[in-house]
């Protein structure tokens, strides 16, 4: 048994932040910030909206396209879901209850099990290998993953190295057993991680390791803070390991590929991968443009976009690829 990407849906909020906007309260502009990461402008959650509530808009979407994209033409029940799987690094609640569990309540999905998965800007690559298995191995026949993230609620809005950078939304993928006799499916995955890199990206107080005190914790501290030329290193270097592993296990080569479709952090990123590798950057689809790094969300908001204009069809070839905090990293390899 094989198993593919049913469907896909992804939700973005209204609100619409713009380099212009940023400079009126950092000291920035909007030249320095798309030369130095293509980004010219991100969405912005309401402050009433936290990642569960931007993650069941993405999910009901998913839900909604499934008869439309799916080879068998079928609608899905979604008390035939058996499981959520929900990649966040900016979840309702600290450590517990899980995010997933908030979600699948607002679905009104009654059996599923529920469970964050915690890979910052890796969460959706690692979300879907495990769904992968899940199906493959009969274990659940239909895997709701959902990549959620409101990075306005933890940025340093007085950090302009770090707060130009992020934005809100939310993607979702419903994974099932790929149709008798379609060729779509979710072939591999690499996975890996740079633990030693912990102190380059991540929110230093907080949790247990650093609990916040009244009146003692730092503030700064308690938002995201970056190293951003190791993350810079650390990401170009991971885009070329996880591509070649991936062409290298599957027998196939760069040309084989219709589409590569990068985390959205830094168009930086992107260009430096190609330049070292003489890869073609017009294989890479980004649109950190519009929507800057929503993390764990940003793959399958990518995905849906190349749906919605005709960029990606069933029988492509895509490699995915994700890096972020942890340090961690991967990439999957699927026909669409």
């Amino acid at each position: 048994m094989n198993a593919y990407i049913r469907s896909l849906g992804a939700y973005l909020p209204r609100r619409i932040m713009t380099n212009n906007d940023l400079a009126k309260v950092v000291d920035t502009s909007d030249e320095w910030i798309f030369s130095h990461t293509g980004i010219r402008e991100r969405r912005i959650a309401e402050p009433e909206q936290a990642a569960s509530d931007l993650g069941v808009h993405a999910a009901r979407a998913a839900l909604e396209r499934g008869t439309l994209l799916s080879p068998d033409g079928q609608a899905i029940d979604p008390q035939d879901i058996d499981l959520i799987l929900l990649a966040t690094s900016t979840p309702d609640y600290i450590g517990l209850p899980s995010t997933a569990c908030v979600v699948q309540d607002r679905l009104g999905i009654e059996k599923a099990g529920a469970v964050d998965m915690v890979a910052a800007c890796s969460g959706f690559i690692y979300a879907l290998e495990t769904a992968r298995n899940y199906v493959e191995s009969g274990s659940a026949r239909n895997v709701l993953v959902i990549g959620a993230e409101v990075y306005s609620k933890i940025v340093n809005w007085k950090d302009r190295s770090t707060c130009v950078l992020f934005g809100d939304g939310a993607g979702a993928a419903l994974v099932s057993p790929s149709p008798e006799g379609s060729s779509s499916r979710i072939m591999r995955s690499v996975l890996g991680s740079r633990g030693s890199g912990v102190e380059h990206l991540l929110r230093k107080a907080g949790g247990t390791r650093k609990a916040f005190v009244p009146g003692e914790t730092p503030e700064e501290e308690l938002y995201l803070s970056m190293n951003g030329r190791q993350v810079y290193i650390f990401a170009v270097q991971a885009i070329i390991d996880t591509i070649k592993e991936l062409l290298e296990i599957n027998g196939l080569t760069f040309d084989q590929i219709d589409h590569v479709v990068p985390h959205q952090a830094n168009r930086r990123i992107i260009e430096a991968s190609c330049k070292r590798t003489g890869w073609p950057e017009e294989k890479f689809f980004m649109n950190m443009d519009r929507f800057a790094n929503t993390s764990a969300a940003s793959i399958p908001i990518a995905l849906d976009e190349m749906i919605s204009k005709g960029i990606l069809t069933r029988g492509q070839t895509v490699l995915t690829i994700g890096f972020g905090s942890g340090l961690t990293y991967g990439g999957n390899l699927l026909v669409f």
